[in-house]
């Protein structure tokens, strides 16, 4: 009777380890995504490639050729080094929560755009919808820009799709800026 006593509680074990550990190794696999993480280049800026106003301030991620990026669990920042020809540079960092509520930066009185950031669940594209608003010529403008920016399978680069849209600066744009790992 001891015997069997001891036989069903070592199959008992036996039965849990194999139900456990693959089970634990499954959503392991299943929670891994993609890692923005790191230093990246590109030949142009996200917003020259479009020739469309996203934001004129030194200092922003749209103006920058080189990137550092690092992610968190639940946001990712970006710092960023740019200018315009002839003016000195400006170091800035932007944060992207992945939270879905809306961020604003502003530079300047009627300067500045307001986010929101989405993250797929396998952690390759994140979506940025922005509205940018300038003053111009004492007149509020405003660009609406869409960016997908989708890192490769291989973790080498990362494209970044954007779109914008605004009535005073010529209508709709659509242009592709591709970054690749630098470290």
């Amino acid at each position: 009777m001891k015997n069997k006593r001891n036989v069903l509680y070592s199959l008992a074990i036996i039965l849990v380890v194999l139900i456990y550990f693959p089970a634990q190794a499954q959503q392991k696999n299943g929670t891994h995504r993609a890692d923005f993480s790191g230093e990246w280049k590109s030949k142009e800026s996200i917003s020259m490639g479009g020739n469309i106003v996203c934001l004129y301030n030194s200092g922003d991620r749209m103006l920058a050729k080189t990137m550092k990026i690092a992610e968190q669990v639940n946001f990712l920042t970006i710092e960023v080094s740019s200018s315009f020809p002839g003016a000195a540079t400006v170091t800035s960092q932007e944060k992207l929560a992945f939270d879905g509520k809306t961020s604003e930066i502003d530079y300047a009185p009627g300067r500045g755009k307001k986010f929101t950031v989405k993250l797929s669940a396998d952690g390759q594209t994140m979506t940025i919808n922005s509205i940018v608003h300038l003053m111009i010529a004492q007149k509020q403008e405003f660009v609406n820009l869409t960016e997908v920016w989708k890192l490769s399978n291989d973790g080498k680069s990362i494209s970044v799709q954007a779109n914008a849209k605004s009535t005073s600066f010529g209508g709709e744009r659509s242009w592709k800026t591709t970054f690749d790992r630098a470290r």
